[in-house]
C-alpha cells in the first residue's frame, strides 16, 4: 500500500553486459549491480529498454524533452539514440552503480 507522498520503491538488481558496445569501459559478461527506480544522470551508465524490446547498457549522455539520449561508448556497435533516437523516460530500467564481476583492478 503506498500513500501520497511516499517515495516510489528502488530495488537492488544484477544486470549482465551483452555485446561489445560498451568497451572499453565495460565488457561481454561484465556482471553490474543496477538500482531500479533510480533517477539517471548525465555521464553515468543505465540499463534501458531500446524499441523492440532489447535491454541494454548505455550511457546517459543528456536529458530530452520526454526521455533521455543514450550512447554506446564504442560508437561502431550497437544501437542507441544515433539510430532510435531519445529513448522515453519510462523505458530506462535502472540506474547503474557499479561493476561487481570481475572486480576492478586494484591500483
Amino acid at each position: 500500500m503506498s500513500s501520497a507522498g511516499t517515495r516510489p520503491r528502488r530495488l537492488l538488481g544484477m544486470a549482465v553486459v551483452r555485446g561489445r558496445s560498451m568497451l572499453p569501459t565495460l565488457r561481454d559478461g561484465d556482471r553490474l549491480l543496477v538500482l531500479h527506480g533510480g533517477r539517471p544522470r548525465p555521464g553515468r551508465a543505465v540499463v534501458v529498454r531500446l524499441p523492440g524490446g532489447v535491454v541494454a547498457v548505455k550511457r546517459a549522455v543528456r536529458r530530452e524533452a520526454g526521455g533521455w539520449w543514450v550512447e554506446s561508448d564504442n560508437a561502431a556497435e550497437g544501437v542507441d539514440s544515433r539510430t532510435v533516437g531519445v529513448v522515453g523516460d519510462e523505458h530506462v530500467v535502472a540506474r547503474v552503480l557499479l561493476r561487481i564481476w570481475p572486480r576492478p583492478a586494484r591500483p
